[in-house]
């Protein structure tokens, strides 16, 4: 005898209305999710994934948004069809969600302890030292290290990490019956994802809480779900128990998403190619001031003592945990921020050089941000976004020419060059990213800084942007400087590697050695919580 779903959802559907103009974002899609069991739901950007969970808790902007067809039936009742009363007790005490972004899920002007004990509060009733107690329990049970000093702390005072456990406790803190995650790892560390879901996986069984795990991670998926549904244009296109589903894909997107891994080896290296970018001893210290004459009592060292040479045609990987200073030393090399010790560019010592001594350098050295959107201006076409570089660079270009490097760069990354008129919220990630390649591009560098560039992007984004990159530094010997927390990117890019941690080399040599001869244990940690190497074990993992 089976038991009875905890959440039913049959036949929903959701459209969005924007005039006379219906997008068709759910269509009748139906799955059941027990009592103890994870369902995860499976697909791209774009598949309906979100729009779904946010349909249970009615947290869609309604009226623009509406319900063709369907139900949701939460222990026998219509969460649909509830009054606004009714579903605020549901919210938060009956089901609980842990939002894709923590940072904006949280509100920056309230204290971790205020924004836990607010769900407490409103739900329990709580206050005083019985709410306090709780708070701490809560900030305990999801490991957060000396939870009474975290009390008094601001969102961005916290690591990513300690964001997304803070919204755990937040989510967990009135033991719900369901806990939907959405996207609950997107852009954390190797080694920090790999703690957040043990943490969920051991909370889920000791309260037999179900979940609802919406993710594009296939990874994710194979270790944390009982059954997944696989969605694409808003429709589920296969469902079924996990282990069934990768062993034996019956549709044809999931067998794409399944095979859409970033794949490939890198260009491989001359040995003899000269050397484009090169550092000794350098470091980033960060003075830390305190009294009222605010004297320097101490440093935070960011970058402390590293050493570093690019060649043309290369890519040099820069691996390691948030806070470990990669983002830093990228930024120190191209003298975006102050830094000691050496810095060659092609034999030209560029360290001591302020803005108007580095700008003709900055057409041959350029960078990807991590994040497309929030890096390309909202108010400027993607042309305009662009030729900016150029109008700099080169001003004796006539308005002609511009137009033709705009559309040529946009071809090399495979983008028409009739979208130059359109702006940056008409694209998807993938393509806002392969925008700001463009906008790299365009000057034509030969050495390219690239932080973070695939993070945030779906499995077969990510497998396009790591191909583009390939055959881009093949074709103009791009030398690169990849920085990234994702090592099955980095095997795809890299002919050599620099693991940091704290601001220092822990590890350095080539990419296959690293890879197949890890000899610190945070290197060794790094790998075992992206390949799960009890899934690789006796493979090749550098290969």
């Amino acid at each position: 005898m089976t038991k009875d779903p905890l959440l039913s959802i049959d036949d929903l559907s959701v459209d969005f209305r924007a005039g006379d103009n219906v997008t068709h974002a759910v269509k009748n899609v139906s799955f059941d999710i027990k009592k103890g069991e994870t369902l995860a739901l499976v697909g791209e950007s774009g598949s309906g994934k979100t729009v779904t969970a946010l349909s249970i808790l009615q947290l869609l902007p309604y009226p623009s948004a509406e319900h063709p067809s369907g139900a949701i039936h939460f222990k026998g009742e219509n969460l649909l069809a509830l009054p606004p009363d009714g579903l605020r007790h549901v919210r938060g005490n009956n089901i609980s969600m842990i939002f894709q972004e923590p940072m904006t899920s949280l509100n920056p002007l309230h204290t971790v302890e205020q924004q836990i004990a607010e769900v407490l509060r409103i739900h329990k009733g709580l206050s005083g030292q019985k709410c306090r107690a709780r708070v701490l329990d809560l900030l305990t049970k999801v490991g957060i290290d000396d939870p009474k000093e975290r009390l008094a702390s601001y969102p961005h005072q916290l690591s990513g990490g300690q964001r997304q456990r803070v919204m755990i406790a937040m989510a967990l803190a009135n033991e719900p019956d369901l806990l939907i995650a959405d996207e609950p790892t997107t852009a954390l560390d190797v080694t920090i994802q790999a703690q957040i879901l043990e943490l969920l996986l051991k909370l889920k069984s000791g309260s037999n809480m179900a979940m609802l795990l919406i993710t594009h991670d296939l990874g994710i998926v194979r270790k944390m779900a009982d059954d997944v549904c696989v969605m694409k244009s808003g429709e589920i296109v296969e469902r079924g128990v996990t282990k069934d589903i990768f062993d034996h894909p019956k549709h044809a997107y999931t067998k794409h998403l399944i095979a859409s891994e970033p794949k490939g080896l890198p260009p491989a290296a001359n040995p003899n190619a000269k050397v484009i970018l090169k550092a000794d001893d350098l470091r980033v210290w960060f003075p830390i001031k305190r009294g009222f004459l605010r004297r320097t009592v101490g440093h935070i060292k960011a970058v402390d003592g590293i050493d570093l040479e690019v060649k043309e045609g290369q890519t040099l990987a820069v691996v390691g945990e948030s806070g470990s200073g990669k983002t830093t030393l990228g930024l120190a090399l191209l003298r975006l921020i102050s830094s000691e010790g050496p810095i060659l560019y092609l034999g030209d010592r560029i360290d001591g050089f302020d803005s108007k001594r580095m700008r003709p350098y900055r057409r041959d050295l350029q960078i990807v941000f991590q994040d497309p959107y929030g890096s390309l201006s909202p108010r400027m076409s993607i042309g305009q976004i662009i030729e900016e570089g150029l109008a700099i660079q080169d001003p004796s270009l006539s308005r002609a020419e511009r137009d033709e490097h705009v559309a040529n760069a946009l071809k090399e990354v495979g983008l028409d060059p009739i979208f130059a008129h359109r702006y940056p919220h008409e694209f998807s990630g993938g393509q806002r990213q392969r925008i700001a390649i463009a906008r790299a591009l365009v000057l034509e560098p030969k050495f390219l800084i690239l932080d973070e560039p695939t993070s945030a992007l779906d499995v077969s984004v990510q497998a396009q942007i790591v191909d583009l990159l390939r055959d881009l530094q093949r074709r103009h010997k791009l030398a690169y400087l990849f920085i990234s927390h994702d090592l099955k990117v980095v095997r795809a890019l890299a002919n050599s590697i620099i693991v940091l941690r704290h601001g220092k080399v822990v590890e350095q040599g080539t990419a296959r050695t690293v890879f197949s001869k890890p000899k610190t244990d945070y290197t060794k940690a790094l790998l075992a919580a992206a390949f799960d190497l009890e899934a690789t074990k006796g493979a090749d993992v550098a290969t």
